[in-house]
């Protein structure tokens, strides 16, 4: 299959499975968000959307992190997994915000990447769905599957995330993104995957 066609036959099964993805993480603000997706490193989204509604009761903005304290932080997000490496971030991260930033959340992958906690995934989700600017945020979903589907070697994921930035116009990269993780946890799992019952996999 020629790559036109294949990258074709793959944006329009996407677009009939998940014609409107949503966001997995849930939020009520840039700050919110950032915090979710810091949380959700090596923690499934639905622990983190139930970890997310007790904390952000009590904090909810920078000022209100700072004030429960990296001990309290910790009790919170404990089933998350590394609650200790993330509080000290999250603790961290909100007197970053409010001591080189007004408190609020920066909107350029250089600023955010500068915040603890915050890798290039992260940025590039807040740079997407917060401010809307062109990211193509790469999880382990993505990787797997734009390997798997020869849309890139697998060497790396800064690799993937160039590769399928080539292959996908910047206008559907919000989207795309949001896509391939839906499908990749629903039909193109990293175990037990049968190429024959996979809607894009048997076809291309």
């Amino acid at each position: 299959m020629k790559k036109a066609d294949k990258l074709a036959f793959i944006s329009q099964k996407l677009d009939e499975l998940f014609p409107n993805p949503p966001i997995p993480l849930n939020f009520t603000s840039p700050f919110t968000l950032l915090v979710a997706v810091v949380l959700s490193a090596q923690c499934t989204d639905l622990r983190v959307n139930q970890v997310t509604a007790v904390l952000f009761k009590k904090a909810d903005t920078p000022k209100k992190m700072v004030k429960l304290g990296v001990e309290k932080i910790a009790e919170i997000i404990k089933p998350c997994g590394f609650f200790n490496t993330k509080s000290m971030n999250l603790y961290k991260l909100a007197e970053a915000l409010l001591a080189r930033f007004g408190g609020e959340v920066p909107h350029t992958f250089e600023e955010l990447e500068s915040l603890p906690g915050v890798g290039h995934k992260t940025a590039s989700v807040i740079m997407s769905h917060i401010f809307k600017l062109p990211a193509f945020p790469v999880d382990t979903h993505i990787h797997r599957l734009a390997e798997r589907w020869g849309l890139s070697d697998g060497s790396s994921v800064e690799q993937t995330e160039a590769d399928l930035k080539k292959v996908f116009p910047k206008s559907e990269w919000e989207k795309r993104h949001l896509q391939i993780i839906y499908f990749g946890r629903t039909y193109c799992k990293a175990r037990g995957h049968k190429t024959e019952d996979c809607p894009i996999c048997s076809g291309l």
